[in-house]
């Protein structure tokens, strides 16, 4: 079994992660404060069974001031994540024991703590079985470990939630229609007063089309958007798959969808 707990200093050993439940921190950047005032640094979950990619990515994660825990197989992933919550996990498809697949299949359930999938595989379809489990990106090996980590930041800025502390946005931050409401502030969204828990890439997206009622954007345009990575990188299919899953949550029948059509051979648009 190999849990650590990665340290900044290239000479430090690996040290076991302590044990007890973690709280999810707002994630807001790699060091964030405290209602005391004190600096909290967040953490990553890095789970892949290949020790060269933990060791450059647990290393690019850490000099950009991550607290960084490394597991290298399902079985003791799904362990850890049962008694911790981290700020953001970098996930491997193809693991030892239980899959990468499987593992966000189980944090979804509970949790929509932001997911970054790593994979080997270039089928399309890994990639979006991935985001239709909930993952919010992927990146496929090999891959530069500065496109890594900056879309980590990317994933974290747009996670960032309401709390005690924590910097309130701009006015007019609520959005609401007939029978929707979306709070920019908070992040929440509900469906006829009722909560609907999004990712959060699944809450960018629909912000971004909520803010331009009836306005037809292309999916290249919603990636630039809410994708903050570079155009190699990006798939349009990233754009399909996200908003299936947010009419599967929104819609009371998501093959006719009520907030979010298609322009066929365009895009999509949000309806108020």
């Amino acid at each position: 079994m190999t849990i650590s707990m990665s340290g900044l200093h290239p000479a430090q050993p690996t040290q076991p992660f302590p044990g007890g439940p973690s709280r999810l921190r707002p994630p807001v950047g790699a060091g964030v404060s405290s209602p005391d005032g004190s600096e909290v640094r967040q953490t990553i979950l890095v789970v892949d069974d290949e020790p060269m990619v933990r060791e450059v990515v647990c290393r690019y994660l850490q000099l950009d001031g991550f607290e960084v825990v490394e597991v290298d197989n399902g079985d003791d992933a799904v362990q850890w994540l049962e008694s911790h919550l981290p700020d953001l996990v970098v996930l491997d498809v193809m693991l030892p024991g239980v899959d990468g697949f499987e593992i966000i299949r189980q944090l979804r359930s509970r949790s929509a703590v932001p997911v970054i999938m790593l994979t080997a595989r270039a089928d399309e379809t890994d990639r979006i079985v991935g985001l239709e489990l909930g993952a919010d990106d992927y990146v496929v090996k090999p891959f530069s470990p500065r496109e890594l980590t900056a879309r980590v930041k990317t994933v974290l800025r747009r996670a960032v939630t309401a709390v005690p502390g924590a910097p309130e946005a701009t006015p007019s931050e609520e959005l609401r229609f007939d029978g929707l409401a979306i709070d920019l502030r908070t992040r929440e969204v509900f469906v006829d007063g009722e909560p609907v828990e999004l990712t959060p890439k699944e809450f960018d997206l629909l912000a971004r089309l909520a803010q331009a009622p009836r306005q037809v954007f292309t999916r290249r345009q919603l990636l630039e958007a809410v994708w903050d990575s570079a155009p190699e990188y990006q798939d349009p299919a990233t754009v399909t798959v996200h908003v299936g899953r947010i009419r599967q949550k929104l819609e009371a029948d998501p093959g006719a969808p009520r907030w979010i059509t298609t322009a066929r051979g365009v895009g999509y648009r949000f309806e108020p």
